[in-house]
């Protein structure tokens, strides 16, 4: 739906390449066109490379948008669409592939001279033990090929390293087709910083501002803001220099997102991972910048090469975005899919939804829960707060459960109103406020 609504207002033709479970979907009536590409599930359809490209061949497609999941990052269709002279709206295969292997990426940020968190690789248990001894406990066991927190596990002691090392192994093996896994310092009291940018493929970079996105259950995002509070200017515009820096090594292609974990103990930041591909939370960074993002990605795919300078861009305001998802806090985060019997979604000044969801929208078991994006912008933090505080009081959703009460309780914390919590901040909160389960049942 979002790359549609853009595709609409440059009057560029949309076929949306469904799956048997959506080819009834908003999104399928909203395309010019729709093409089955196979049965619901993922691996027969979404992440079937082939069933993509021939569907692009046949519709006579010039150019196929990954989205946000599935094979956006995978260099395979990268490569195949490159092979069949299709236009992938995207980094090309090789920088897919460079920043996809997380080891690879940790090589590119050190020779950019951007700092990546103290840590090495796995060649067999003595050598992990060697590691985790040489840079601390605890430490992370994390897989090279994946993301999401799949594949990741942190570890306390010593002699529970080899034990979490075969599960990481097995995880990331199913997951990823990569079982390979590598050892990091955990960094205890961290906040995840992230830097849009946007690459013309010959060189040229330029930034687009940070995102804060600390607020996450189990590595998985649920709140997104830009600017980042609380940050010092000097910190701020190292983030952004360091993204740059490493994107222009790569002379990366189109959006992309440098993530960075800002340790607050140390007063220091590391480099994460790059995303190769626009973010869920892209809207926060249009509402400050009053850029479309999709329309940047088609311009540089199409030649067009970078629209703005840096000195072009200026971010005004504060803008938040929480993720609505079909899901149940009450029972542990359950998946929720069934029909969507109404639906209610918040409007008003500075309120933006991105949705596929309207009354009677069924949700599949197959894929990912998420329903929504409410993005809220207003002149400073204080305004955005209010408007997302309303806009998510102001939602109704009835036939599926949704975490809305979950955002409700984050919204009204005082920790995360004051700005600048830690990547554990939603774990702490979860653990001390039963009146969440208690707002959820009711």
């Amino acid at each position: 739906m979002r790359i549609i609504r853009t595709c609409r207002r440059l009057g560029i033709e949309t076929v949306l390449a469904a799956s048997e479970a959506d080819r009834d979907s908003v999104p399928a009536r909203q395309a010019d066109r729709a093409v089955c590409i196979g049965p619901a599930r993922a691996s027969d359809s979404y992440l079937n490379v082939g069933a993509i490209v021939q569907a692009a061949l046949a519709e006579r497609a010039d150019a196929v948008h990954p989205g946000y999941g599935f094979l956006s990052e995978r260099p395979e269709l990268a490569k195949a669409c490159e092979a069949h002279g299709v236009i992938f709206i995207g980094p090309t295969a090789a920088q897919i592939a460079s920043v996809g292997d997380k080891l690879c990426a940790r090589a590119e940020a050190q020779a950019s001279e951007v700092p990546v968190v103290p840590g090495g690789t796995v060649g067999s248990t003595a050598e992990a033990v060697a590691v985790a001894r040489c840079i601390g406990l605890p430490v992370l066991v994390k897989a090279v090929g994946g993301g999401g927190g799949r594949g990741m596990k942190r570890v306390e002691r010593l002699e529970d390293l080899p034990h979490a090392i075969q599960l990481a192994e097995s995880e990331a093996g199913a997951a990823f087709g990569d079982a390979r896994v590598y050892i990091e310092r955990f960094v205890t009291r961290g906040r995840h910083i992230e830097v849009q940018v946007l690459g013309d493929g010959r060189g040229d970079v330029i930034h687009l501002g940070e995102r804060d996105c600390s607020v996450q259950r189990r590595y998985q995002k649920l709140i997104e803001e830009t600017p980042a509070p609380g940050l010092s200017q000097s910190v701020r515009d190292r983030l952004h220099e360091a993204a740059v820096r490493f994107a222009e090594r790569m002379a990366y292609r189109g959006a992309g997102t440098v993530e960075f974990l800002v340790d607050l103990e140390r007063e220091a930041f590391y480099f994460l991972e790059m995303n190769a591909r626009i973010q869920v939370e892209h809207p926060v960074t249009e509402a400050v910048t009053g850029m479309d993002l999709v329309a940047e990605q088609i311009a540089i795919a199409a030649g067009e090469g970078l629209r703005r300078r840096q000195f072009d861009v200026c971010r005004r305001g504060c803008a938040i975005e929480c993720r609505v998802n079909a899901e149940d806090p009450a029972r542990g985060f359950r998946p929720s899919p069934g029909c969507v019997s109404s639906v209610s979604w918040a409007a008003g000044e500075g309120i933006r939804v991105d949705t596929h969801i309207e009354a009677g929208a069924h949700i599949p078991p197959f894929y990912d829960s998420l329903m929504a994006k409410i993005i809220s912008h207003g002149q400073d933090r204080d305004t955005a707060l209010e408007r997302m505080w309303q806009a998510i009081a102001g939602t109704r959703i009835q036939g599926v459960a949704t975490n809305l009460p979950l955002h409700s309780t984050v919204l009204a914390n005082r920790e995360f109103q004051t700005g600048g919590v830690d990547t554990g901040f939603l774990a702490r909160l979860l653990e001390r406020t039963p009146i969440y389960v208690e707002a959820q049942l009711g």
